[in-house]
């Protein structure tokens, strides 16, 4: 039954799912029923347009975000639903979409830009590891025929870092460097002492929070497993530290 939901809610996110209530995503109900959250349990939830959610919904995966569970209090008790998803999300710089463009004019004014990126919080920010702009692609790059590196390949190398984290976490509840706590990172997030220092002049220069903290660690311990490094270096940090937010809020 678990398969059928998790297919389901696959099939319904990646039909570009753009709008919900908090029921639909959370669950809830007389009765509670899980939502979209709890049937991408060990998969992906796809949220199209961000910002469109609205504040107070979005604020309101901030909790399994971090819990991996969701709890529903209801009058006749409560019932805790699993909630370890990846969530993947995608929106507009603002509402037009052509704020900082190089080539199209935003025609939103610098307030309704504000408004609009604000709906995501700093705290909802601090939770999500990777932040990739997407810019401009010339029509060059589009009709080249040079194809990028063949998945198969990217599979293998995906395979055998995966196969690196099930050997470190053996005989405990994790299954992947994402699942660290601050007790597993400065267990097995050793940094050389070049990284060290880069990291330093990071918090200080983008006053990042504990949490951020933490989640670069955990990303740049990815990154070197990707590589078969035993040790974080100096530019697996650098590529983590690159994918925190630079221009939103």
């Amino acid at each position: 039954m678990v398969g059928v939901a998790l297919s389901e809610a696959r099939r319904r996110m990646s039909s570009g799912f753009t709008s919900a209530t908090l029921t639909g995503l959370v669950g809830g109900g007389h009765w509670p029923r899980p939502g979209e959250i709890s049937l991408s349990h060990r998969g992906v939830l796809f949220l199209d347009e961000l910002p469109e959610f609205g504040h107070s919904l979005l604020e309101i995966l901030r909790q399994p975000l971090e819990d991996k569970v969701i709890t529903i209090s209801r009058a006749q008790g409560s019932v805790t639903f699993p909630a370890n998803f990846m969530l993947v999300g995608a929106m507009n710089p603002c509402p037009c979409g052509f704020y900082g463009d190089p080539f199209r004019q935003c025609t939103c004014s610098p307030s309704l830009v504000s408004r609009y990126q604000k709906r995501i919080s700093g705290p909802f920010i601090d939770r999500v590891d990777i932040f990739v702009e997407v810019p401009h692609i010339d029509y060059e790059k589009l009709a080249d025929d040079r194809l990028g590196e063949q998945s198969d390949k990217v599979q293998a190398r995906v395979k055998a870092a995966r196969s690196i984290q099930q050997k470190r976490f053996e005989g405990t509840k994790l299954t992947c460097n994402a699942e660290m706590t601050p007790p597993e990172v400065r267990a097995f997030c050793q940094a050389e002492e070049s990284a060290q220092s880069l990291l330093k002049a990071a918090m200080k220069q983008l006053y990042l929070s504990a949490r951020a903290f933490h989640r670069i660690l955990k990303l740049a311990r990815t990154i070197a497993d990707l590589e078969n490094a035993d040790i974080i270096k100096a530019h697996h940090l650098a590529e983590a530290i690159q994918y925190r937010p630079r221009r939103m809020l």
